[in-house]
C-alpha cells in the first residue's frame, strides 16, 4: 500500500541526505520547501506556459477560452478502478492516471490497458512509492525507469508525465526526469482522501478547492473516492468547468521534460 500522500499545505520539507549541509543552510531549505509544499524547484502554472506557446490548442477544447480543470487519480490501478472508468465513461469526462507500479500495474494489466484505450492519459507515479528525494540518482531513475518500461509493455507508449510520490522533487529529480523526458505535474486541490472513507467530505473538500485551471488530486485506490467522484464532475460541470487531461490543460504548448507544473 503506498504512502499517504499530504496536502501541499502540510507537506514536511524534503529530506535530501546525497548533499552535505550546514545547519543554516539546512534551515533556509527546509523553510523554502515548506514554502512551496514540499517542491523545492521553481514551479510553471499552465496558463503561463500556454500564453507563451503558440499554434492552435487540440480540439475539443481550447483551455484559453474554456474553464478548463483536470482531474488526476494517483496510485492505481486498484480494485475501484474498473467502476471509476465506468463513470468517467458514462459523465464523458477524461482524466490523467498517475499508475504505481508494485502491487498495481502488475496486478491490473488489464485495468491498464483499459485507461489507455478508453483516452486517459496514462502517467508514471514510480514503481515502489519512495520518496525520491530521500534515494540517490540510480534509485531515482530505477523507480521511473521501471514504470516507464513496464507501461510501455502494456500500452505501447512511454508516459511523458510523473507525479512525485508527495509532492517531492528537487534539482537531482528534475534532471533526472528531464534525461527520461518526463514532466513533474503536482496539484492545486487535494480532498485527502487517504486519510477519510466519507465520500461526501472528499466531495465537499474537492469542490471547495476547484478554481480555473486546476488540478485535482484523488486517489483511486481507498474506499471513499471513487463514490465521490460523480457529483464531483457534476457539480463542477454545472459552475461550467470542461474537466481535460493535464496535456490538454498545458496545450498548445507541450509538456516540457523535467518542467514542474503546478497552478
Amino acid at each position: 500500500m503506498p504512502l499517504p500522500l499530504p496536502s501541499p499545505s502540510s507537506a514536511r520539507p524534503a529530506r535530501t541526505p546525497r548533499r552535505r549541509r550546514t545547519a543554516a543552510v539546512l534551515a533556509a531549505a527546509a523553510t523554502l520547501a515548506l514554502v512551496l509544499g514540499g517542491c523545492s524547484v521553481e514551479t510553471v502554472a499552465p496558463a503561463d506556459v500556454r500564453e507563451d506557446a503558440k499554434g492552435e490548442a487540440p480540439r475539443p477544447v481550447d483551455c484559453r477560452q474554456a474553464k478548463c480543470i483536470a482531474l488526476t487519480f494517483d496510485a492505481g490501478p486498484g480494485k475501484d478502478t474498473p467502476r471509476l472508468l465506468d463513470i468517467l465513461e458514462e459523465k464523458q469526462v477524461p482524466a490523467t492516471f498517475f499508475l504505481l507500479g508494485s502491487k498495481h500495474i502488475d496486478r491490473h494489466p488489464d485495468v491498464v490497458r483499459r485507461i489507455a484505450a478508453e483516452g486517459h492519459e496514462v502517467a508514471n507515479h514510480t514503481w515502489a512509492h519512495r520518496v525520491l528525494t530521500d534515494i540517490e540518482p540510480d534509485e531515482i531513475r530505477e523507480e521511473l525507469t521501471r514504470t516507464q518500461d513496464a507501461l510501455q509493455r502494456l500500452t505501447g507508449r512511454k508516459p511523458t508525465l510523473m507525479r512525485p510520490p508527495q509532492g517531492r522533487t528537487d534539482e537531482t529529480v528534475t534532471e533526472i526526469c528531464r534525461e527520461l523526458g518526463l514532466s513533474q505535474v503536482l496539484w492545486s486541490v487535494t480532498a485527502k482522501d487517504y486519510a477519510t472513507t466519507d465520500s461526501d467530505l472528499i466531495r465537499e473538500r474537492t469542490l471547495a478547492g476547484a478554481g480555473k485551471d486546476g488540478i485535482i488530486l484523488l486517489h483511486d485506490i481507498y474506499d471513499g473516492t471513487v463514490p465521490a467522484v460523480p457529483g464531483i464532475i457534476d457539480e463542477l460541470k454545472g459552475r461550467g468547468f470542461t474537466f481535460v487531461t493535464v496535456p490538454q490543460l498545458l496545450a498548445p504548448a507541450e509538456p516540457e521534460p523535467g518542467a514542474v507544473y503546478r497552478p
